[in-house]
């Protein structure tokens, strides 16, 4: 988190009068700093009491996400939401989802060399560890579930903007941890193709098409769906009644 707020300054300070470049350099370390974060949440969500560490951690990493990562999206169904509602072009969009995937597989390369050093006996374990599938349901159960995840996430994202930014922050910690308390133990409930792809690249290597669906496909378009509802169907709702 130190080693990217440090990158997000100096950004903002180099690239002030390139929005472009700025924008992709926040998107990349913003999905760098989850990616890491993740994957060293992923090792202590094992310590006892469970799942009470682990769900207090992701509270914990996810307040300070929003905290510190307020001026980028750092998820790409989050990018897909945006560019169907018109708030972002097709090169911003492409921008950030290019920015998004290179941080998150920097992360794993990172997270990779801090293990290396062996720090602890879990560090150790890790780094011979294959693929740790997460899915722990069928793929059509799995796809539904993160759909799902997905469309309630972005559904109360838009319930929250007017908010005060304080108050969205712990908002959505509370909600991706309610989240991942529910499916969890099923699917990961990760509704992020980005981290997905940083977390689990050996399982996706494996099983390539059942992973694309599972946590690329299905967040998509869960954010998408949110945008029909939204910007559609209770619009006209609202005109019929």
């Amino acid at each position: 988190m130190l080693v990217s707020a440090c990158f997000r300054k100096l950004t903002r300070q180099l690239a002030a009068r390139r929005p472009n470049t700025q924008g992709f350099f926040l998107e990349l370390t913003g999905a760098f700093q989850i990616g890491a974060c993740t994957h060293e949440l992923l090792l202590l969500a094992g310590l006892p009491p469970r799942p009470h560490v682990a769900l207090a951690l992701t509270y914990v990493c996810t307040a300070l996400h929003g905290w510190t990562l307020s001026d980028s999206v750092n998820n790409p169904a989050s990018s897909f939401h945006l560019l169907f509602r018109g708030r972002i072009v097709v090169r911003a969009w492409w921008l950030q989802l290019s920015a998004q995937f290179t941080g998150a597989m920097l992360a794993k390369m990172y997270i990779k060399l801090i293990w290396l050093l062996g720090m602890t006996a879990r560090h150790s374990r890790a780094l011979v560890q294959t693929c740790s599938s997460p899915l722990q349901t069928t793929v059509v159960h799995a796809f539904i579930l993160e759909l799902l995840f997905s469309f309630l996430f972005h559904l109360t994202l838009l319930q929250f903007e007017a908010m005060s930014h304080k108050t969205k922050v712990h908002l959505a910690a509370l909600l991706i941890t309610t989240l991942v308390y529910a499916g969890g133990h099923l699917t990961g409930a990760i509704f992020n193709p980005a981290l997905a792809l940083s977390l689990h690249t050996s399982c996706f290597l494996d099983k390539f098409w059942n992973y694309v669906l599972v946590y690329w496909i299905a967040p998509c378009l869960g954010s998408v769906l949110v945008v029909v509802l939204w910007d559609d169907v209770l619009p006209l709702m609202r005109a019929r009644v």
